[in-house]
């Protein structure tokens, strides 16, 4: 990735930048902070991971996803670039797909001339393709079980990655997480010198989201904190007004229809939970028919466990490997439905297994019909760009 940057001209540091790291509300807070900078008269962009439509999705220009024509020159140019990169690499190595992605929405942003850009990890933080950023503010979200397999199998190890992405003098925003996590937070912030802000977990009284569930004014509390580690203080009108305004997309996301059908991108145990603690404020008495696909590197059975309470039946579907491919996620494959419904079988949990997604969806949506309840998707940012997209 520094090779790759440095053959861009190392675009990256033609911004001032915010790096966003931890388990789960990273999309979120990113869209959050971009938009209270945005409020307060700071040129903002934003770089996202994953998408749910298009690769443009993860590059926001001052609230906006970027143009399609300055979108494919960044990308052009990202690719010439690896091209040249991989004629110097070692005989088997390559430039990623996603590497590509986040050089060339580093490009982007500084072809938009904006001032700062607020940056997702994509994966852990320490190897990750977005940690060539100058971050003036790091922000942890939360640490969960994610990615064991890279991260390490401790709550522990996974905040390490997180937190090497860590600046000298720099400051250092940490969201409501568990106290492993928050000493390890207070030691990395000793040991650069970086002023360290615990968020809370709720962004004020008076300030109302339009985005709907605990989880999301926790995800604002962070947002705020980090805006104002950048800033300074904030005007508090600004904060009502991008609080009462902001949505972010496939996060407790009303796609409307009849019955009414929610999506959102849970896609872990601590996502789940999340999910179903908001669900619970949402449904009512109504029951929550859900169509949930999950990947194969996700722990099923403790993000079926943690929406159980929230569900009345679970519609088990997968996502073949070739939408997967082409979504962002080569190599990736699905938890078999039908594995899916043994495991929802063996908590208790009414469940059925339909493999195609579109017709597990309609299964879902008949079901929340017949039932006068709601309609949830949720288990995998891909399955939600499957059944969008259709």
């Amino acid at each position: 990735m520094h090779r790759l940057t440095a053959a861009l001209g190392m675009p990256q540091h033609r911004f001032a930048s915010i790096h966003v790291v931890g388990t789960n509300g990273k999309s979120s807070v990113v869209q959050m902070t971009a938009a209270l900078l945005e409020a307060h008269g700071v040129s903002a962009g934003a770089c996202l991971s994953p998408h749910l439509l298009r690769w443009s999705e993860r590059v926001q220009v001052r609230g906006s996803e970027i143009d399609a024509a300055p979108f494919a020159e960044a990308v052009a140019r990202a690719a010439e670039a690896a091209n040249v990169v991989n004629r110097s690499l070692e005989e088997g190595e390559a430039v990623t797909q996603f590497e590509v992605a986040t050089a060339a929405a580093f490009v982007a942003l500084a072809a938009a001339r904006v001032e700062v850009g607020v940056i997702e990890a994509g994966l852990g933080g320490r190897l990750d393709a977005t940690n060539v950023i100058p971050s003036r503010v790091t922000v942890l979200t939360n640490v969960g079980l994610d990615h064991t397999e890279w991260l390490g199998d401790s709550l522990a190890e996974i905040a390490a990655e997180k937190l090497a992405v860590l600046r000298d003098h720099s400051v250092l925003v940490v969201g409501p997480t568990g106290p492993e996590a928050t000493h390890l937070a207070e030691e990395a912030a000793e040991l650069h010198g970086a002023r360290l802000i615990h968020a809370p977990e709720d962004p004020g009284v008076g300030i109302e989201l339009r985005a709907r569930g605990p989880f999301q004014r926790r995800n604002f509390a962070i947002a705020r904190c980090a805006a104002q580690a950048f800033l300074g203080p904030l005007d508090e009108d600004r904060v009502r007004s991008v609080a009462g305004e902001i949505l972010i997309p496939g996060r407790l996301e009303s796609v409307g229809g009849s019955p009414p059908v929610i999506i959102d991108a849970a896609h872990n145990a601590d996502g789940a939970a999340a999910l179903a603690e908001a669900l619970a404020e949402i449904a009512g008495d109504r029951p929550v028919i859900a169509c949930i696909g999950i990947l194969s590197d996700k722990d099923a059975a403790a993000m079926l466990r943690a929406l159980a309470p929230a569900v009345d039946l679970i519609v088990c579907t997968e996502l073949p490997p070739q939408a997967l491919r082409g979504a962002g996620r080569p190599g990736s494959r699905p938890w078999p439905a039908s594995e899916l419904a043994e495991i929802c079988a063996s908590l208790g949990i009414d469940a059925e297994a339909v493999s195609d997604p579109a017709a597990a969806f309609e299964a879902t949506r008949r079901e929340a019909a017949a039932r006068d309840g709601l309609a949830l998707v949720t288990g995998s940012h891909y399955l939600l760009a499957a059944l969008c997209d259709d």
